[in-house]
Parts: structure tokens; C-alpha cells; sequence
């Protein structure tokens, strides 16, 4: 079992590897790399919780398995990182920049994603309850086999958008493309009819 505060690797920026080794020799510190570029770092399974990211690097980083709940991700740019299976549940990601992420399995139980950016993203199987997705960019994201539960899904889909198996219950509006605003049976429809099995709902008034 990985120990909470192992580091496989640290990034190459000497800012950002003081301020890992720092948190990994000392106990009961929260991380806070905001505004380091810590890309390239290797922190698979590590207990990240409520640690603080803003506007921070993690370009390719590998974040799989990690704990990342209650992190605060806000403009945080995670392009090609890979946090498959990792907790983000309650985790604030407003403004990242998510561009090609690996995020399968994982958990955004709860997240917040305002202004997202996460074009190319996978979230296959990944568990979207609960979670905002709010003016996000899913064009050529892979949903397959991810669960919505009362989940806000106001975002912008293209065609290549896979949904296949995407299976729950959400909130819409979404656009797709440059088209006019889908929503209710629609969107529902829009979704369904490219292998997904969802529900849109109305959000109460």
C-alpha cells in the first residue's frame, strides 16, 4: 500500500520539489503549491486532502490514486496529467484547464467545475454525483461508462463527445457546438441517442 506522503518523483522546478519535500517530511502540514509548476511530478496515492493548487502546474504530473479531497484546484492548469481512480470529491476546480486529463475512475463526487476547460479529458467510469460542471468544455471527451447523479451538466459538447454507457440522472442546459441550447427531452435525447442512459431533470423551483 502506498504511504500517504510517498513521492515517486519530483517535478524539475526547485521552488516546487522544496515545497514537496518539505510537506513530505512534515506531519500534519497541508500541501500548498499554488502558483509552483510542479509538472512532471509523480505523486500516485498520496493523501493530498484539502491541499492548495491554485494556479499551480501540474502539466503531465501523475496524481493517480491520490487523495485530493477538498482540494482547492482553482486555475490550476493539469493538461495530460493523470489522475485516474484519484478522490476529488468537494474538490473546487474553477477555471482549470483540463486538456486531455486522465481522470478514469475517479471520484468528483460533489466537485466544483466552473469555466473548465477539459477538451480530450477522459472520464470513462469516472463517478460524477452530485458534481457542477458549469460552462465546461467536453468537446472530444470520453464519458463512457461515467455516473451522473443530480449532477449540473451545463456544457458544451461537440460531436465527438462520447457518452456511451454514461448512465444517471442530470440537469441541463448544454450546447452542443455552435447550435442552439439543448435542454429536457432534447438533451435527453441528444445524449441518449449516442448510447447513453440518462434521465434530464428539472431543478426544483
Amino acid at each position: 500500500m502506498t504511504e500517504p506522503r510517498h513521492v515517486r518523483r519530483l517535478p524539475p522546478d526547485p521552488e516546487a520539489a522544496g515545497e514537496i519535500s518539505a510537506w513530505r517530511d512534515a506531519a500534519d502540514t497541508t500541501i500548498d503549491l499554488s502558483r509552483l509548476d510542479a509538472s512532471g511530478a509523480d505523486l500516485t496515492g498520496a493523501d493530498l486532502s484539502m491541499g492548495l493548487f491554485c494556479e499551480a502546474r501540474l502539466v503531465d504530473a501523475v496524481l493517480a490514486e491520490a487523495h485530493l479531497c477538498r482540494g482547492h484546484l482553482e486555475g490550476t492548469v493539469l493538461d495530460g496529467a493523470d489522475l485516474s481512480r484519484a478522490c476529488l470529491v468537494k474538490a473546487v476546480l474553477d477555471e482549470a484547464s483540463m486538456r486531455g486529463t486522465v481522470l478514469s475512475g475517479a471520484n468528483l463526487g460533489s466537485a466544483e467545475l466552473y469555466g473548465v476547460d477539459a477538451r480530450e479529458a477522459s472520464f470513462r467510469g469516472a463517478r460524477l454525483n452530485g458534481a457542477s460542471f458549469l460552462d465546461t468544455r467536453l468537446e472530444g471527451a470520453d464519458l463512457t461508462g461515467a455516473t451522473v447523479a443530480r449532477t449540473s451538466f451545463r456544457v458544451l459538447l461537440g460531436e465527438d463527445t462520447v457518452v456511451e454507457a454514461l448512465t444517471g440522472t442530470l440537469f441541463g442546459p448544454a450546447r452542443v457546438g455552435g447550435r442552439a441550447v439543448l435542454d429536457g427531452p432534447d438533451l435527453e435525447d441528444w445524449l441518449n441517442r449516442r448510447g447513453a442512459s440518462v434521465a434530464v431533470i428539472s431543478p426544483l423551483p
